[in-house]
């Protein structure tokens, strides 16, 4: 059974490549050189390419050769969010600009004063969403749920080049200790996001269908969510044409203990997103379980 590793993909010198050409050149000039980048995926990447025209070939039934073209695509847009991220984080938040749908329900939600969980997934660009909130008269503190396995050389030198988030984390442990840092922080009135869309192997699961198949999800997010008595939303940052990102948040209707419940009104919610910005679903694996492991 294939399943998220917990490391996404990427390597020091290509983040380097992209943060000099970003300072020098500019987020454009940064984009032009993704061309090679994602061409160098499309023709070498054979897993994930696989498994990313299943997406779009098998789940969203594009035909075969607009299937193909869309790979290429989803390649080349991930990679311009990534250089987003870098190049607001390094101080350059002027050239974008920002919409905001749905702010009105995270006003809200901190005026109750019970902390709120947030549910995102890797749709988009949620790492961002600081950025947006800096825009509104709130003052609030966002804690984020991870496993935090991403390559530490990586973490370390955009934190060299970038300002210093605001974002706090809380990494999940074996002995469940993280469960007294979401307490805290939702005692504190501050919000929790989860990502719900990547289960690892050997975690808790629950399974639902989703875009016409069956797959497994991390039961984590939504029994907590659904356990404690906190407002719920869902929320996305999703990238427009040129340099314009749309934060989405909707709110979720949770029934107490019920985390399958919610796990599929979070779907819902997913796949109205996906019909939309179809490009923005980046989950380079076996999401589906369409294919057998030891394959190459």
């Amino acid at each position: 059974m294939a399943r998220w590793e917990g490391k996404s993909r990427g390597t020091l010198l290509g983040y380097k490549i992209f943060v000099f050409c970003i300072k020098k050149l500019g987020v454009r000039a940064a984009y032009f050189v993704l061309y090679f980048v994602a061409t160098y995926y499309f023709l070498f990447l054979k897993k994930s390419n696989r498994v990313v025209f299943y997406y779009f070939h098998e789940r969203l039934k594009y035909p075969y050769f607009k299937a193909k073209k869309m790979v290429f695509k989803n390649y080349f847009v991930f990679g311009q969010t990534i250089i987003d991220k870098v190049a607001i984080g390094a101080g350059m938040r002027h050239s974008f600009t920002y919409e905001f749908d749905g702010i009105e329900i995270l006003k809200r939600l901190l005026a109750e004063k019970k902390g709120g969980v947030l549910i995102s997934a890797h749709l988009g660009n949620f790492e961002i969403a600081e950025h947006f909130f800096a825009d509104i008269d709130v003052d609030f503190q966002i804690n984020l749920v991870t496993t935090d396995q991403e390559h530490s050389q990586i973490k370390e030198y955009l934190e060299n080049v970038t300002q210093k988030s605001s974002v706090k984390f809380i990494i999940v442990k074996e002995d469940m200790s993280h469960i007294f840092d979401i307490n805290n922080a939702l005692a504190k009135n501050e919000l929790i996001c989860f990502t719900g869309d990547r289960y690892m192997e050997g975690s808790k699961a629950l399974e639902a269908e989703f875009l016409g198949k069956k797959a497994k999800f991390p039961a984590g997010p939504f029994m907590i969510a659904s356990r404690l008595k906190v407002p719920v939303a869902f929320v996305y940052v999703m990238k427009e044409p040129k340099l314009h990102y749309h934060l989405y948040t909707r709110e979720a209707e949770v029934k107490h203990r019920d985390a399958q419940a919610l796990l599929e009104t979070y779907l819902e919610s997913v796949g109205g997103m996906i019909e939309k910005y179809p490009l923005q679903w980046f989950n380079y694996f076996d999401f589906w379980d369409a294919f057998s492991s030891n394959e190459n």
